[in-house]
């Protein structure tokens, strides 16, 4: 367990994207749980209402509203973070954007965007407090990737690269980080019920199945700060990971095919 240093005692936590969905969920139950919370996004009034709840358990939990897709600006708010809550036990890199449009329609600023967002801004918070936590000798970074981060999904070309990115990146960076008191955990939630289903700018979603709540994600992100694992599916769903690098011609076979028949339903639809 990392050492407290928030400066009643406690330990901190930095998570980002906290404004809905699973970074909101994530910052109530680790404030539950004693952790002085930071929280970051974009919308000032949805935040508000977090750090509301954060409150009732962690009196020092503060918010910064800020647009996190700029990496330079992402990397000056972590430091300042760390200077405000005294110092981080774990960073929370939750912040996302999604992008669900065909590869043959999608454009580069598009692409841009999304890595800037889900994958450098990530990077570059996590590579300004690593000397401190080094300096410290202890730390957490938790990196939110995806299930699309280690399966590429269809219509999420720029969506899965970035998560893709995040899962080599968390990955390489526990090896790197052998031997320090510092460890990192990867993420990689399922279908969750957030706000990244109904965004502007993306096409519908073809998938429409049953979605897990974000509570339960938050609650896994929290067991996994204090855990010995390095991986944790949100749901289980690493069977269907198994699966994929088992037979990876079967599985895109079968990805192919839900695709076309997704096409083919939307072109009847709109015949009818």
């Amino acid at each position: 367990m990392a050492e407290g240093t928030a400066k009643d005692g406690g330990r901190t936590a930095l998570v980002t994207g906290a404004s809905s969905g699973i970074g909101a969920a994530t910052a109530k139950v680790l404030a539950e749980r004693g952790f002085t919370v930071g929280i970051v996004a974009r919308r000032a009034e949805r935040l508000e209402e977090v750090l509301e709840s954060c409150l009732a358990h962690s009196p020092g939990s503060v918010m910064w509203a800020a647009d996190l897709s700029d990496p330079a600006s992402a990397a000056e708010l972590a430091l300042a973070a760390w200077d405000a809550l005294g110092g981080l036990d774990v960073l929370v890199n939750n912040a996302g954007v999604p992008m669900r449009r065909r590869v043959e329609r999608l454009e580069m600023t598009e692409v841009e965007k999304v890595m800037r967002t889900n994958f450098f801004s990530p990077v570059a918070m996590t590579l300004a407090v690593l000397p401190r936590m080094l300096e410290r000798d202890s730390g957490v970074v938790v990196n939110v990737s995806s299930l699309g981060g280690r399966l590429g999904i269809t219509t999420e070309a720029a969506y899965s690269a970035s998560k893709f990115a995040m899962a080599g990146w968390s990955e390489a960076m526990s090896a790197d980080l052998s031997g320090t008191g510092l460890r990192v955990k990867l993420v990689l939630p399922g279908a969750i019920d957030t706000e990244i289903w109904d965004q502007p700018g993306n096409d519908p979603p073809l998938y429409n199945g049953p979605l897990v709540p974000a509570q339960e994600i938050a609650v896994g992100i929290a067991d996994a700060i204090d855990s010995d694992s390095f991986e944790h599916y949100l749901p289980d769903m690493k069977a269907v990971v198994e699966m994929k690098t088992s037979d990876i011609d079967g599985f895109y076979a079968g990805m192919k095919a839900f695709t076309e028949s997704q096409q083919d339903g939307a072109q009847r639809e709109g015949e009818a």
